[in-house]
Order: C-alpha cells, then structure tokens, then sequence
C-alpha cells in the first residue's frame, strides 16, 4: 500500500464508563459526553464543540518527498483576506488551504509508515504512525486514506 496522499478523520479514541479505550466516529465523538466541561456552561459547550469539529476536520497530507503536513481547517468565521494576511505576516501557515505546522519527515519500514518526532518522543526519535488495519494513529486519532 502507498501512504502517499491525503488521509482523513475517521475515529478518535476515548476512554469509556470501563476504562477500556474505544474509538468513535465523527458523529458519536460530536456527541458524547463533556467529561471535563460543565454542560450548563453554554460559552464552555461551545468552545468544546469548536474544537471538536475541528478536530474532525482535520486531516493528514503524505507526500512523495518525504514530508507529512499535519492539517486542521481554518477557524470558523475567519474570511479569506484575514487568513491571507496571517498567512502573509507569518501567524499561520497553510498547505492545501488548511492551517499546518512545519512539516515533520515521514518513512517507510517494513510495509509502515513511521514519523520523526524528534529526540526525547521514542528510543530513535521515530514513531511508528501505521496502525494493523491500515489507518494511521497519531496520540488517539485514527486517519483513513480518503484517495
């Protein structure tokens, strides 16, 4: 399988009533309970539903030289011109239209694709971002190739 291309939301981990790790999609993470929000907080709910979608939005660009963009769509509400303009002064930086980080290096072992994440994250600075079904986990986020 190539890793190279775009990868999008598909489930993100949580931890249940059990204690057990279970993944859930976009709509069941939507709504799912605000463990660390007060729910009569409306600004608060909001704020977490933000974030949320978000976080649902985001996605994941494998390219052919070697770099991994990490991807979240641009803020609610926020016109082209002012994200032209962070762009510009250097607040933001974009790639495919959606706001990144500097670009970490990404590799192929074995049939997976491992990320560099620097000295101090693993024994070499590289972790391994393949999953056994064929998505990519980055911390609990589970991507799918979406071409």
């Amino acid at each position: 399988m190539s890793y190279v291309g775009k990868w999008v939301f598909h489930s993100i981990g949580m931890i249940n009533e059990n204690d057990e790790l279970v993944y859930l999609n976009a709509e069941e993470y939507l709504n799912s309970p605000m463990l660390y929000i007060d729910e009569s907080d409306e600004e608060a709910v909001a704020d977490e539903m933000k974030e949320r979608r978000q976080m649902i939005g985001g996605q994941i660009a494998v390219c052919e030289d070697g770099k991994l963009y990490m991807l979240m769509p641009l803020p609610e509400g926020v016109s082209k011109e002012e994200v032209a303009r962070a762009a510009e002064a250097g607040i933001i930086k974009l790639y495919d239209d959606m706001m990144t980080d500097e670009p970490k290096a990404w590799e192929e072992r074995d049939g997976e694709l491992w990320l560099e994440v620097g000295e101090g994250m693993s024994e070499d600075g590289w972790v391994k971002l393949s999953d056994d079904d064929g998505a990519l986990l980055f911390v609990t986020t589970r991507y799918v190739k979406a071409d």
